[in-house]
C-alpha cells in the first residue's frame, strides 16, 4: 500500500500533520465536517483505489475466476486490517455489507424459543431494537427495554442491568458508544453479569471502531458489529463483525445465500466453516471491499491510531465544554463517560431549525435525533481547533436569537441577475 502522507511524529508536528491529513480528505473543505457518526470524510486514497478497481471491472469485465480468486485475497485484506483495529485473528472477523447486518447475524443466529428473554435499553439504534422485535413476533420471545437516562450514570447503569438479566436471558444488546447521547457504555461490567448467567451479549460498534480504542475480547462482546463508512472513513455499505471463537458454536448463520461451508472434502461431503467466516455473506461489491480496506489501512498505518484517539477525545470535549458553556445551550452527552459524540439543544430552536441555521451559516454539516430531541456533531482527529471556534460561535448567536429575531443572513448581489 503507498500513500502520499508519510507517518509524522505526533507531538512536535501536530499542526502539520493536521494540515497534511486534512488534506487527504477533500470534503473538509465543503465545509465544517461534523457528522462523521452518519458517513464520515473519504480519504482521497480509498476513493483512488476504488475508481481503479471499477475501471478494471469496466474494461476487462467481472465474470474470469481469476478476477474472482483476485477478489478473495482483498476480502482477506479487508478481514485483516478490521481484525487488527478491534485487536482479534483474523478467522474472527466477517465482512459484511453494515452494522445492521452484523446485529442481524448475531441475534438472528441465537436458538431462541418462546419464553426467552432479550435485555437491552430504550436508547438502542433500531439497528438492534429491530431483529429482536422480529424475534418477539416469531419465537414469542420477551424485550426488557431498561431506562438509563442519558448513559451517564454507570452504577445506575449496572444496577438496571444486574435485576433485568436472569435465568431465562438468552442475549444483552446494547451499544459501545450510545448514537443519542453519545455516552460509553460499562460494556464489560455488563458483560460480566450476562455471562454469569449464561447469556450471550451482542454489541453495535457503530460508534466506537475508529473512535475509541476498541478490544472486543476486553470488552466481553461475543459478537461485535461495525460499519464501514462512519469512522472508519470507508464506503458506504461495508461493515464487519467479529465473533470471536469461544461463542462460534453458538451461533448459527440465519440468512439463505450465507457461506456454509470451507471445502467439499475427498467423500464430496461439505466441511463447514470454523471461522467468523460463516457467517460472511457474497455479492460483495467489489471496488467497495477494497475501498474499506484501503481506509482501514489508512487510518493505521499513516494516520496512527493512538494519535486518532488521542486527537479526537481532545477535540470531542472541547467542542463539549465550549458548548456548554454557551447561554441557553444544554449538552445531553455526559462529559465523565464521552467518546466523539456531543448532544445537545438550544433553548427557543427546533434541532432541525438549528440544523438549517448552522448549515446556512457556517457551512456546519450536522444532524438531528428525534430520540433526545437534539442536534448531534461528531467531531474526529481531522477536525480543527478554528472549525470548532467557528461552529460555537454560530451556535452562540443562534441562542442569543430566536428564529425570528435573528439577524438574517449576509447575501451576495450579481450584477445582472436582476
Amino acid at each position: 500500500m503507498t500513500s502520499p502522507i508519510p507517518p509524522v511524529p505526533p507531538v512536535s508536528l501536530d499542526a502539520e500533520r493536521l494540515a497534511a491529513l486534512r488534506a487527504a480528505l477533500p470534503a473538509l473543505g465543503a465545509g465544517i465536517y461534523l457528522n462523521a457518526g452518519t458517513s464520515g470524510p473519504l480519504p482521497a486514497e480509498t476513493a483512488a483505489a476504488m475508481d481503479q478497481i471499477a475501471q478494471y471491472e469496466l474494461a476487462v469485465g467481472r465474470g474470469h475466476i481469476d478476477g474472482f480468486i483476485e477478489f478473495l485475497q482483498r476480502l482477506e485484506e479487508a478481514r485483516a486490517a478490521v481484525a487488527a483495529l478491534l485487536t482479534l485473528d483474523v478467522d474472527d472477523i466477517a465482512i459484511t455489507h453494515a452494522t445492521t447486518d452484523g446485529m442481524n447475524l448475531g441475534i438472528h443466529g441465537i436458538d431462541w424459543r418462546a419464553g426467552d428473554k432479550a435485555v437491552t435499553t430504550r436508547m438502542e439504534h433500531p439497528g438492534g431494537t429491530g431483529p429482536l422485535y422480529v424475534q418477539r413476533d416469531r419465537a414469542g420471545i420477551d424485550i426488557d427495554f431498561l431506562d438509563i437516562g442519558d448513559g451517564g450514570d454507570h452504577d445506575r447503569i449496572l444496577t438496571a442491568f444486574d435485576a433485568a438479566i436472569d435465568a431465562r436471558t438468552k442475549a444483552v444488546v446494547i451499544s459501545h458508544v450510545l448514537w443519542s447521547t453519545g455516552a460509553v457504555m460499562p460494556v464489560r461490567a455488563i458483560a460480566d453479569i450476562a455471562h454469569a448467567r449464561g447469556a450471550l451479549v451482542v454489541v453495535d460498534g457503530a460508534q466506537s471502531a475508529g473512535a475509541i480504542r476498541t478490544d472486543v475480547l476486553a470488552l466481553g462482546a461475543d459478537v461485535y458489529a461495525i460499519p464501514g463508512q462512519k469512522w472508519l472513513l470507508g464506503p458506504e455499505g461495508t461493515g464487519a463483525v467479529a465473533v470471536p471463537s469461544h461463542v462460534r458454536d453458538r451461533l448459527k448463520p440465519s440468512v439463505a445465500g450465507y457461506y456454509t461451508f470451507e471445502r467439499i472434502d475427498s467423500a464430496g461431503v461439505a466441511v463447514p466453516w470454523r471461522s467468523g467466516r460463516k457467517f460472511e455473506g457474497s455479492s460483495f461489491h467489489r471496488p467497495s471491499v477494497v475501498g474499506l480496506a484501503r481506509s482501514v489501512g489508512w487510518l493505521s498505518m499513516f494516520v496512527g491510531l493512538d494519535w486518532i484517539y488521542e486527537r479526537g477525545a481532545r477535540m470531542a470535549a472541547l467542542a463539549h465544554d465550549r458548548l456548554a458553556a454557551i447561554p441557553g445551550v444544554t449538552v445531553i452527552t455526559p462529559r465523565q463517560h464521552m467518546a466523539t459524540l456531543v448532544s445537545f439543544r438550544i433553548a427557543g430552536w427546533t434541532p432541525q431549525e438549528a440544523c438549517d441555521e448552522l448549515g446556512a451559516r457556517v457551512f456546519a454539516v450536522t444532524r438531528t435525533l428525534a430520540l433526545v430531541d437534539a442536534l448531534r456533531i461528531s467531531v474526529g482527529f481531522f477536525t480543527s481547533e478554528d472549525e470548532l471556534e467557528r461552529f460555537a460561535g454560530a451556535v452562540e448567536l443562534l441562542a442569543a436569537h430566536t428564529p425570528a429575531t435573528i439577524p438574517p443572513r449576509r447575501t451576495l448581489n450579481l450584477l445582472g441577475q436582476g
